[in-house]
């Protein structure tokens, strides 16, 4: 398959219509890679409002008993036997707050209970990992270099009703000049295996969809997150292309029409 680069390889609306939807593994390994995902998390449908809005949107999945995570633990093979198979994940809801801000700057430098008092949210220890704050280092470079970037990045998923921080997730940044974007997700260890990473991403892609500049949403995977490639089934990606990413090595880049996503 031809190694294409993410930024300078934008495919029209259109061009992969011929190409049937992605369907994921039948069967997914013992164990699967964490990668793929650099938390582009955002809320694209509410580009206004001051830092530590939570917003109201509501988002329900179907039940998928494959379902993890794009920053996954592990994905185990079903069995045979009906007693032994895995249960269905639930149908989750989650609503989005906004992490830019000063929010932004306590999770950078660590300082969580900054960040809990900033965005009046119980935000889990992960969020001042290492993983997580190499993400916060880069959106803040991102939004301090293109301001009007800041919008489409950096939110906090929470679940409803219950109000826990489940992750985050959203968009790499605003439409590009053919009008795509990229989403990701990321779904805190104790949250995982649970249906939120599904959540995340439905909500993410009918954001995308009510978005006048957006043609095409976009995810990027390496081929042997099973798990990842299990999330995305069914919302009608394709197979389009390969890029070697610096951080994560090979993924495969599947995109998907952003007025088809509405269809998942």
């Amino acid at each position: 398959m031809q190694i294409v680069r993410t930024a300078n390889n934008r495919r029209r609306p259109g061009e992969f219509a011929d190409r049937q939807p992605f369907e994921g593994p039948a069967t997914p390994p013992d164990s699967t890679r964490i990668g793929g995902s650099k938390g582009r998390e955002a809320d694209p449908a509410n580009f206004s409002g001051p830092p530590g809005n939570a917003l109201d949107d509501r988002s329900v999945v179907a039940d998928d008993p494959m379902m993890t995570e794009h920053l996954d633990d592990s994905a185990h093979p079903p069995s045979d036997s009906p007693a032994s198979r895995p249960r269905a994940a639930p149908e989750q809801r989650v609503r989005w707050v906004y992490l830019i801000g000063r929010p932004l700057t306590a999770l950078l430098a660590g300082d969580l209970a900054e960040a809990r008092y900033q965005t009046g949210l119980e935000l889990p220890e992960f969020f001042v990992s290492d993983r997580a704050r190499g993400l916060w280092r880069r959106r803040f470079e991102q939004v301090t270099a293109e301001p009007e970037s800041a919008p489409w990045v950096v939110r906090a998923a929470v679940s409803e009703p219950d109000g826990a921080v489940v992750g985050y997730a959203g968009f790499h940044g605003p439409p590009d000049e053919v009008g795509m974007v990229e989403i990701g997700y990321t779904v805190v260890p104790g949250a995982r295996r649970r249906g939120y990473a599904r959540a995340m991403l439905k909500s993410l892609l009918e954001r995308a969809a009510h978005e006048p500049d957006v043609t095409t949403v976009r995810v990027t995977i390496a081929p042997d997150n099973a798990a990842s490639l299990a999330t995305i089934r069914g919302f009608h990606f394709v197979e389009v292309g390969e890029q070697m990413d610096e951080e994560d090595g090979l993924e495969i880049i599947f995109e998907v029409p952003a007025d088809r996503t509405l269809k998942a």
